[in-house]
C-alpha cells in the first residue's frame, strides 16, 4: 500500500506501508481525496520536527468510504461515506471537564501526532468518523474539515445577519470564513495582498480592495460610515495584519485570531482598551461545526469548487506542496486511489 510520508529533514516521499486490519474500536477507511493545507506545509518544511515522529504519514482533510470495521464498532458498515474529525482528547483534563474537549490540554491531532490520511487504507477510531449523506460528491467532501474550521471561526466571532466583517488574509481558510459569514448574512470585505488570490476572491463575489492602492484602515472607516467593523478575522499570520487588526474594529467590536503565529506579535492594546474590544482565539472545531459544514456542502451553499486549483495523484504530493508554498495554487486535492 502506498502512502505519502514526511521522513524528516524537509523530505516528503511516496513509501510503501503494510496493510493492517482495523483493531477493536477502529474503522478502516478507503481514502478517496485528501486536501493539502498550511499545516501539511509546516510539516513538510520541517517546522514541526519537535512535535512529529518520523516517518509520518500526514494529511487530515479527507473524504472516503468505510472499508471494514473492527470489533466492538456499531453503527458503521462497509460502503458508508465518511470524513474524519481528526481530534482525540483525554476527557480528564481541566479543558475537557469544562466542556472544551476540542482544545484538550493533551490533544492528539490525527495526521500530525499520529498517522494521517495520505494512504489508501486508513485505520481511525470510530468516534472520529463523521457521516456524509448518501450521494455526496467525495471530491468536494474533502473540504468538510476546512469548512468546519471556518464555521467554528465565524461562530466564535459572533457573526450575525447584517454584521460588517473584515477578513485579513484571502487564503483557503480566510476565503472559507468569508463564504460562511456571507451565508449567515454578513457584509464582507477581504484584504489580500497577493494579486492572484485577490482576483479569485473577487471572482467568488467578494469585495477585495488592493492594500497596495488603499489605506486599509481609511477604506474600512469609510465603508462602515466611521464606525469600524463588527468583526475582524486575522487569518494571514502576517505581522502587518496583527498590527492593523485592532484598528479596524468598532467600539466593542470583536477581533478573532485564526492564524497560527509561530512567535509573539506586537498588538495595539491601547486600541483594545480605548474601544473596549474583545480579542478572541479560534482553534480547530467542535463536532457541531463538522455537522454544519456537512450540511453547507450538501446544500451547495458554498462555492468550494472555486477554491480547488487542481487534483493530483499521490505521486505528485511533493510537487503540489511546492506549488502551495510558492503561491501557485489555492487548494490542491490528492486523489489517493489514483496511485493504485
Amino acid at each position: 500500500m502506498l502512502s505519502a510520508a514526511y521522513l524528516g529533514d524537509a523530505t516528503v516521499e511516496i513509501v510503501s506501508t503494510t496493510f493492517a486490519p482495523p483493531p477493536a474500536g477502529q474503522v478502516q477507511v478507503r481514502v478517496a481525496f485528501v486536501g493539502l493545507c498550511g499545516t501539511d506545509l509546516h510539516i513538510a518544511h520541517g517546522h514541526m520536527d519537535r512535535r512529529v515522529r518520523t516517518p509520518l504519514v500526514f494529511g487530515h482533510e479527507m473524504s472516503g468510504t468505510v472499508e471494514s470495521v473492527g470489533a466492538d464498532v456499531e453503527g458503521w458498515s462497509s460502503g458508508d461515506l465518511v470524513t474524519v474529525m481528526p481530534l482525540l482528547w483525554d476527557g480528564t483534563c481541566p479543558a475537557c471537564r469544562a466542556g472544551n474537549s476540542h482544545v484538550c490540554q493533551n490533544l492528539t491531532f490525527i495526521g500530525i501526532d499520529s498517522p494521517g490520511a495520505l494512504q489508501a487504507l486508513w485505520n481511525v477510531p470510530a468516534q472520529t468518523l463523521v457521516r456524509l449523506p448518501e450521494g455526496t460528491d467525495l471530491h468536494t467532501a474533502a473540504l468538510v474539515e476546512p469548512v468546519a474550521v471556518a464555521v467554528h471561526d465565524v461562530r466564535r466571532g459572533g457573526v450575525e445577519r447584517g454584521s460588517r466583517v473584515v477578513v485579513l488574509g484571502g487564503g483557503p481558510i480566510g476565503t472559507l470564513i468569508a463564504c460562511v459569514a456571507r451565508d449567515v448574512g454578513a457584509e464582507l470585505v477581504v484584504i489580500e495582498p497577493d494579486g492572484v488570490r485577490r482576483e479569485l476572491v473577487r471572482e467568488l463575489g467578494f469585495t477585495a480592495p488592493d492594500p497596495a492602492e488603499h489605506d486599509v484602515a481609511a477604506w474600512v472607516e469609510q465603508w462602515t460610515d466611521g464606525a469600524g467593523a463588527d468583526v475582524v478575522f486575522e487569518v494571514s499570520g502576517a505581522p502587518a495584519a496583527v498590527a492593523l487588526m485592532t484598528g479596524l474594529a468598532r467600539v466593542r467590536g470583536r477581533v478573532v485570531v485564526v492564524a497560527i503565529h509561530s512567535e509573539p506579535r506586537a498588538v495595539d492594546l491601547q486600541r483594545v482598551f480605548w474601544r473596549e474590544l474583545e480579542l478572541v482565539g479560534a482553534r480547530v472545531y467542535q463536532r457541531r461545526d463538522f455537522d454544519t459544514a456537512v450540511e453547507l456542502l450538501r446544500s451547495n451553499a458554498l462555492p468550494v469548487e472555486g477554491l480547488i486549483t487542481r487534483t493530483v495523484p499521490l505521486a505528485e504530493v511533493a510537487t503540489a506542496l511546492d506549488d502551495l508554498a510558492a503561491g501557485r495554487a489555492m487548494k490542491i486535492l490528492v486523489d489517493v486511489q489514483a496511485a493504485r
